[in-house]
């Protein structure tokens, strides 16, 4: 989800209102302007304890479609005529992992969304078996408005609860080489994953040199606490990428090989080296060089990302 911007008008959709012991639920409505056209569906204000659960909100303009749990947030983006295109900087920001892990043999994705990076990982990692946790059957429904692939060897989307899902993963079942994970609803990311709990689940998941990827916002209140977590969880394997998606923060983190723990001298795998390179790039410099650093390294991994992908892929039949 990219982080909302402060001038984002007033929520004109639906509600749910509650009168005594009556609860209304309003239908959705749909807008149409020109060549746009809104779904503005229910939405469940928060009291107290209880967090807010907003419908999806679909929304075509143009060659553009895209995804919001409220008016004006956007969490997914997508090109109709190149649906596997990343939009969103903060999703282009994520694929850093390419340059830790450059040919993971599983994916694991926490969080469907409009199926941007798992549409573009299902290209560009012909090789990789990628598993998609999605904890709503509504935006699971979207899948084919946002030409998300259909499941099948290599690919699925499993609707559960991620942190169950994580914590359910059988001891000698295969390990996980790269973690995503970008879970947010209407009132922001869960608690529930930025716990201590599931980061120790991820770090059990991983396999050896292994790679886990958040999004989070910088004003988020956990932002701070969610660091020491993982520093707990991870060691001193954890570093940030600010400067190039707003208020978005993208943070790696490696679970470190056992052997070369116990072994202590022995060199890092190629995810933990290359996480202390990123980390000097992305935390070196004054703000605007950072910024300006940190955009070009992500612009340079997704050209050797897709540049790579090119060159595996068979060549086409020539017509006769």
């Amino acid at each position: 989800m990219a982080a909302p911007s402060p001038d984002i008008p007033p929520p004109d959709a639906p509600l749910v209102t509650t009168s005594g012991d009556i609860r209304t639920l309003d239908a959705p409505l749909v807008v149409a302007s020109g060549d746009i056209r809104t779904l503005h569906a229910p939405l469940v204000t928060t009291s107290g304890d209880i967090r807010t659960l907003h419908a999806p909100l679909v929304t075509t303009s143009g060659d553009i479609r895209t995804l919001a749990f409220r008016p004006g947030e956007v969490q997914s983006e997508m090109r109709l005529s190149r649906p596997d295109r990343l939009m969103l900087a903060y999703v282009r920001a994520m694929m850093l992992f390419a340059w830790l892990a450059p040919h993971p043999r599983h994916i694991l994705m926490v969080g469907l969304g409009g199926g941007s990076l798992a549409k573009f990982c299902h290209r560009h990692f012909p090789a990789s078996r990628i598993t998609v946790v999605e904890l709503r059957a509504d935006v699971i429904a979207l899948r084919e408005q946002f030409c998300v692939p259909p499941d099948d060897a290599r690919f699925k989307v499993v609707q559960a609860d991620a942190c169950a899902y994580i914590a359910a993963m059988p001891a000698n079942a295969e390990r996980v080489d790269v973690l995503v994970v970008d879970g947010f609803d209407a009132a922001g990311l869960p608690p529930a994953l930025v716990s201590s709990r599931f980061y120790a689940d991820c770090w059990r998941a991983l396999a050896d040199d292994g790679v886990l990827v958040a999004n989070v916002f910088s004003y988020d209140p956990q932002y701070r606490a969610m660091l020491g977590r993982l520093g707990l969880v991870f060691g001193a394997r954890v570093a940030r990428v600010a400067g190039v998606a707003g208020n978005n923060r993208i943070v790696f983190a490696v679970r470190a090989s056992l052997a070369r723990q116990q072994e202590g001298a022995a060199p890092p795998g190629l995810a933990a080296a290359r996480l202390g390179a990123l980390a000097r790039l992305a935390g070196g410099r004054r703000w605007w060089g950072r910024s300006l650093c940190n955009r070009m390294l992500v612009r340079l991994v997704l050209l050797w990302l897709i540049g790579r992908s090119a060159r595996a892929a068979p060549p086409r039949r020539q017509a006769m």
